[in-house]
């Protein structure tokens, strides 16, 4: 079973970014699931609170499912042609200490999707993630592209995904990365077996 962690960008009750993951969730390829987390319950980056207290016990538990998991989908929103700063505070705090960060990212596949209510989805906003991906050391999976625009008119009130259409694309870009992670964690483990003992 391939097992993705999907992380929205977004903390608004009615995300569109929450909501393209919870279809995501319903599309994923045979033997690969999608488990939803957001970022609720991350306070700001504070490193005196990190030096006197720790990691938070949201922030522990999330990195260490980040670890556990095969690949990780961003889905971002985005804000004044950027990363929301949130979604970047929380990756700040997953990236502590930074003796971790090979652990819970170097060579983790990621892919990245978003919507947006404006009409160009979150072009900007995935290519400003694409140096913060490469000093972590991920990979990522730059295949495909998702690029929801006019969220408002493409989700109903309670979030379901309405256009038939797009959730062909998102349908194509799940098998996509998925293929992605599993190439990834094939090549790993051929080089694990291949090691000298």
């Amino acid at each position: 079973m391939t097992t993705l962690i999907g992380l929205s960008g977004s903390l608004r009750r009615g995300s569109f970014n929450t909501a393209l993951l919870r279809t995501a969730a319903t599309l994923m390829p045979a033997d690969a699931t999608l488990q939803i987390h957001t970022l609720h319950d991350i306070p700001l980056y504070d490193a005196d609170l990190e030096a006197s207290a720790g990691l938070p016990e949201r922030v522990a538990a999330l990195k260490e499912a980040i670890a556990a998991a095969d690949g990780l989908l961003l889905a971002t929103p985005e804000y004044n042609n950027g990363i929301p700063g949130v979604f970047k505070n929380g990756i700040d705090w997953l990236s502590r200490p930074a003796s971790d960060i090979k652990r819970v990212f170097a060579d983790k596949p990621i892919g990245l999707i978003g919507a947006s209510p404006g009409g160009f989805g979150t072009i900007l906003s995935q290519a400003a993630w694409l140096p913060v991906l490469r000093t972590l050391g991920a990979r990522h999976w730059s295949g495909s592209r998702l690029l929801v625009s006019r969220a408002g008119q493409v989700f109903d009130e309670s979030g379901a995904m309405r256009d038939a259409k797009l959730q062909e694309q998102l349908q194509v870009f799940l098998q996509g990365f998925v293929a992605y992670v599993r190439e990834v964690s094939s090549a790993r483990e051929s080089r694990a077996t291949n090691q000298p003992g």
